[in-house]
């Protein structure tokens, strides 16, 4: 049976609400948990790995037992605890006051999840383990957020986060992000298990919301057809009505435009005034910085949104990509295609919304 829900993430910034003279012991616990939590990943895969690879180790006596079980459940068992428990007892006694077990646990679960969808390829030899970086986002368990409020003073969502009091910041917000806490804080939406990622000396909030999906008057016996290409991002067609979704001119050719400017400005690097260095020098360079992608990502979300806004209209409960196989492998060998149009983006964008609307997609 399909599931009513689905989950949503929104990436939030976060400023922790303390007096300056506090902020830097706020700061030195988030990098000790990031710190642990890098540690304890590495060490929590390499032993999932050695687990599921132990058959392999053909010199081991034959008293050696190789089934990865508790031996209290099966007497051929090799560990003295569930095997989710192997690994987490390791990190738990290996960091413990360090960082909140709530984290670990949390972290545990899921690289033992994401270990058992690939355990395949890592035992054909075709992907190589996972390597966790010194960034890795800290697992944010529900149980750790309290005290959600919204300060009219402030103007801004307030809670505890590991006992930190911190609070959002949106900015121009143009996206629904205020609408999402809004709801939240009326428990119209579940917040889920989330991250916290550290970047660049700033805190954002990998929110994770879990609500309802949209309830709309579709028919699935009518069915829309969409196809992505260059002249229009989308082509869409259903009850003898058809929409072209954006234009070349439009999503390319300012791209292309973005793409140029950002060459002047290299080339007129090495002539501009250093004054405090390459910080100086490079100044125009990083007002530029990530416009291109900015500009990308806003793009194809319109027009995605206005496709599934069609399929609406249109009361088309199904929609079908044509072709899209063999539009990737004739993008892939055009560089400048490959390079300049976003076909995967665009569908991973139309996927998510169409799961929003309750409307089936169909990739071909």
């Amino acid at each position: 049976m399909e599931k009513s829900t689905m989950t949503l993430t929104r990436k939030i910034q976060l400023l922790i609400d303390l007096p300056a003279a506090e902020r830097n012991a706020m700061w030195e616990k988030l990098y000790r948990y990031q710190n642990r939590c890098f540690r304890a990943a590495n060490f929590i895969v390499s032993h999932l790995y050695v687990q599921e690879m132990i058959k392999d180790f053909f010199y081991f006596t034959e008293e050696i037992q190789y089934k990865l079980a508790d031996v209290k459940k099966d007497e051929m068992g090799l560990f003295n605890r569930s095997k989710t428990n192997t690994t987490a007892r390791m990190v738990f006694d290996r960091f413990r006051g360090e960082i909140p077990t709530d984290i670990l646990g949390s972290l545990n679960n899921t690289i033992q999840s994401n270990f058992s969808k690939d355990r395949a390829d890592y035992w054909q030899g075709s992907k190589s383990l996972r390597n966790f970086k010194k960034d890795l986002p800290i697992p944010l368990p529900v149980k750790c957020v309290t005290k959600m409020r919204y300060d009219p003073e402030k103007k801004a969502f307030c809670f505890n986060m590991f006992a930190i009091p911190v609070k959002t910041y949106l900015g121009k917000d143009f996206s629904d992000k205020r609408l999402i806490m809004e709801r939240l804080l009326r428990k119209e939406i579940k917040l889920c298990t989330s991250q916290v990622q550290l970047k660049a000396g700033k805190i954002y909030w990998l929110a994770v919301f879990e609500f309802e999906k949209e309830k709309h008057l579709l028919k699935p016996e009518i069915i829309a057809e969409a196809s992505l290409s260059l002249e229009h991002p989308i082509v869409a067609k259903a009850n003898n009505v058809r929409i072209n979704i954006g234009s070349k001119e439009e999503f390319l050719y300012r791209r292309l435009a973005i793409q140029a400017g950002q060459k002047r400005i290299q080339a007129g690097i090495a002539f501009a005034r250093s004054g405090h260095g390459a910080k100086r020098k490079q100044k125009a360079l990083y007002k530029t910085e990530n416009l291109e992608s900015r500009y990308v990502s806003h793009r194809l979300h319109l027009y995605s949104r206005k496709l599934i806004d069609f399929c609406i209209q249109q009361q088309a409960g199904t929609l079908i990509l044509k072709n899209q196989e063999d539009k990737i492998g004739i993008a892939k060998e055009q560089e400048f295609v490959l390079r300049n149009w976003s076909y995967y983006d665009l569908q991973t964008k139309i996927k998510y919304k169409a799961e929003k609307a309750g409307i089936e997609l169909i990739i071909g």
